[in-house]
């Protein structure tokens, strides 16, 4: 008999706790299993997060090493996010990490139809309708919902948290251009966040005043990544404390981008 793959299995037939075989033994790296849009159809290329490479990515961000935060996705100064990378796409999902390379959470695409699926693996048509996502904490506990309602030219995205409470929307200023987007929160402007260049691939992100507490930075994902999947890896830093709602709608903004702010094609907003 030969050993199985490397890879996330069930501890216990039926379990939703995953831990990772790397092919010769059982590592210490768990995960919790919780509904998603996963489809058997989807082909997974990657492993098990590696500490290192998701520390490079950070350096290739320009980001250094930065103080201490709090151990979650709202705590941290620096978040990276990697997008799950399938060679058949058919929901977006994300892990993301600190700046040490622990998993903090995953944004997991939920909610769409057979026939959302069958649009998506047949051409880019799916843009054009409502996405849903779940921001999860460590242990699959949802934080924040995510909705893009169907679009045309536009974009927003509603943002609520767990139990359905509002947040704020994190909405499309221009089509032309450098991409920008808006903050608000009861009809109120509380920031926004806007592309360096007219391709998208960073993003500045500001306070009310327009002075800038954030930033996303695309790495990237490597040759063979880039050409043959779609996945992105992304990091953010926030450069001091951030008062709630712009908080979360800083971090939906970021774990979310390319879903928010990049559906329309890949490398533009």
């Amino acid at each position: 008999m030969t050993n199985p793959q490397p890879g996330w299995y069930p501890e216990a037939p039926g379990s939703p706790v995953l831990r990772y075989w790397d092919g010769a033994r059982w590592t210490d790296q768990t995960r919790h299993q919780r509904p998603g849009d996963g489809s058997p159809w989807e082909v997974p290329l990657d492993g098990a997060p590696d500490p290192d490479r998701i520390r490079a990515q950070q350096r290739a961000a320009g980001v250094g090493q930065v103080g201490a935060g709090g151990g979650t996705l709202f705590t941290e100064p620096v978040l990276v996010v990697n997008q799950r990378v399938k060679l058949i796409e058919l929901a977006n999902e994300y892990a993301v990490h600190d700046q040490h390379g622990r998993q903090l959470g995953s944004v997991v695409q939920v909610g769409q139809s057979a026939l959302k699926k069958a649009i998506r693996f047949l051409g880019s048509y799916d843009q054009f309708f409502t996405h849903r996502l779940e921001v999860r904490d460590a242990a699959g506990h949802p934080l924040l919902r995510l909705t893009r309602p169907a679009k045309f030219v536009k974009s927003r995205m509603i943002v609520e948290r767990a139990d359905g409470s509002p947040v704020g929307e994190i909405r499309q200023e221009n089509a032309v251009g450098r991409i920008r987007f808006a903050f608000e929160r009861d009809g109120a402007r509380i920031g926004g966040i806007q592309a360096e260049n007219w391709r998208a691939w960073n993003f500045a992100i500001s306070d009310h005043t327009g002075t800038e507490v954030a930033r996303i930075t695309k790495t990237w994902e490597g040759f063979a990544k880039t050409m043959f999947t779609t996945a992105d890896n992304y990091v953010l830093q926030i450069h001091r404390p951030l008062p709630d709602p712009l908080l979360s709608l800083v971090v939906a903004s970021a774990l979310t981008v390319d879903t928010a702010l990049k559906q329309d094609d890949r490398g533009l907003g």
